[in-house]
């Protein structure tokens, strides 16, 4: 049983950083702070259709996935 969610923990941990890998930034940083780049456009009103809106919300339930295998696997270690 360890075994087996030890393995799936190791996929979700591997698959968490090729999702995060695969996202791009969210700003420009303090450049982009400076320059007052205007979030009301209409690329922005629809972001939540984008793939990246897509592989922000499967890295939270990666994470997520990932967290609860972890303290699975700290209640069966005790």
């Amino acid at each position: 049983m360890e075994i087996a969610i030890t393995i799936i923990q190791l996929i979700a941990c591997v698959a968490l950083v090729v999702i995060v890998l695969m996202q791009s930034g969210k700003s420009a940083g303090l450049s982009g702070a400076i320059g007052g780049g205007s979030g009301d456009t209409f690329l922005a009103k629809n972001k939540a259709k984008t793939l990246d809106a897509r592989l922000a919300r499967l890295t939270k339930w990666v994470a997520a996935l990932f967290i609860v295998l972890t303290l699975v696997l700290d209640f069966f270690v005790k």
